[in-house]
């Protein structure tokens, strides 16, 4: 698995004209699934995120967790993270995991990220073509692959 995580002061979902989903101070997380991801590397990713210090303590520190700012998740499932660009211009999403096996990875993921932070978790529609809009506070952006542990 593959996230892009953002720290947010703000960021939501729209499917056609209606909002899906939105939260305020928290995380956007952009998920990528691959045909060998497990419930492993769903915990793996769960535990991190819900531990990591990315939020400013009152120094402008980076030493605060989720829970410690009161924030909330967004959840973005995109399969466009695990493209191949190595040979030519047209990228290849062969490593994507296909539905019949990303949609149940997405919805433990959903729920145990809930379930581990204790935090409210929002998400996108799997599958859906989505606008997602966001406020990336700092900028904050992480990238972490649960198959390096990086």
């Amino acid at each position: 698995m593959r996230i892009v995580a953002q720290r947010v002061s703000h960021a939501s979902v729209t499917i056609g004209e209606k909002i899906k989903s939105e939260i305020g101070t928290g995380m956007l997380i952009l998920l990528g699934i691959e045909d060998a991801d497990t419930g492993e590397d769903v915990d793996w990713l769960c535990n991190k995120l819900t531990k990591m210090r990315i939020f400013g303590d009152e120094n402008d520190a980076m030493n605060l967790d989720i829970n410690q700012v009161g924030g909330s998740f967004l959840v973005v499932s995109q399969f466009t993270l695990h493209a191949l660009t190595k040979k030519g211009n047209r990228p290849s999403f062969i490593r994507a995991a296909r539905p019949e096996k990303a949609i149940p990875l997405y919805e433990l993921f959903l729920s145990r990220l809930a379930e581990i932070s204790g935090r409210e978790v929002q998400s996108g529609e799997f599958g859906a073509m989505m606008e997602v809009a966001l406020v990336n506070d700092g900028p904050v952006t992480i990238l972490m692959d649960s198959k390096n542990r990086e």
